[in-house]
């Protein structure tokens, strides 16, 4: 829609929540919004969790920028929340992770608009401006599905990267996997973790395998060291 003020919402004033626990990013960013004529974004709140958003939500209030990279809880899933708050809420996602995957999960949950902080804050204003007259936004770059093709081969999958992103690595987990984790790094044992979970300790078992394998570690002892260095737990 570009920047011009005769736009409907350039001459009502957006009420704005922030939900990232990013402060530094978050004083910049409401900054950066304080200056800004039009759209007319005005920042009502912002929030280090979506519990301690939901807690406190509002009817007057027009827009959530919404991290979902976040201590507590994994932001995508908690964007059908958001949803059913109110029809009218635009959810935008402004986060660091950009791959295909995300993308996709958030605008199938409800998203209305996805760009990465590594984006120009000219493209967060066109951004707002888009959502805000009921359209959908993708930042340059991003996807839902993979690019089409007309090559007749598959390449050869690329060698992943040696370090992966912590974020990356809970991704791959399940709840319940997440859950068994943070008991096997208490130095429980199976048997333990069952009794705690009203579970069989042959199913703890499995979990245990499936957890190693999907972190690629061999034995629990490094299981435990590797989830403790990468912040997993």
């Amino acid at each position: 829609m570009g920047f011009c003020p005769t736009n409907f919402w350039t001459m009502s004033l957006i009420k704005t929540a922030i939900i990232d626990h990013q402060m530094l990013f978050v004083e910049g960013l409401t900054a950066l919004i304080q200056k800004h004529k039009y759209p007319a974004i005005r920042v009502v709140g912002t929030y280090d969790s979506v519990e301690a958003f939901i807690e406190k939500y509002s009817f007057d209030l027009d827009l959530v920028i919404l991290e979902i990279n976040l201590p507590d809880s994994d932001g995508l899933e908690y964007i059908p929340k958001l949803r059913n708050l109110s029809k009218s809420l635009r959810i935008i996602v402004l986060t660091s992770f950009g791959e295909m995957k995300f993308v996709k999960e958030a605008m199938k949950n409800g998203a209305d608009g996805f760009l990465l902080k590594s984006n120009a804050y000219s493209d967060f204003v066109t951004c707002v401006d888009e959502v805000m007259d009921g359209n959908t936004y993708l930042a340059e770059g991003l996807r839902v599905s993979p690019p089409v093709t007309s090559f007749a081969y598959t390449p050869q999958e690329s060698k992943k990267p040696q370090y992966e992103d912590r974020y990356m690595m809970k991704q791959k987990l399940t709840r319940r996997e997440k859950e068994i984790l943070s008991l096997i790094t208490q130095a429980k044992s199976n048997k333990e973790i069952a009794d705690e979970l009203f579970i069989s300790d042959q199913t703890v078992g499995v979990h245990r395998k499936n957890i190693m394998r999907k972190l690629g570690v061999k034995n629990t002892l490094t299981l435990v060291k590797f989830a403790m260095e990468h912040q997993l737990v």
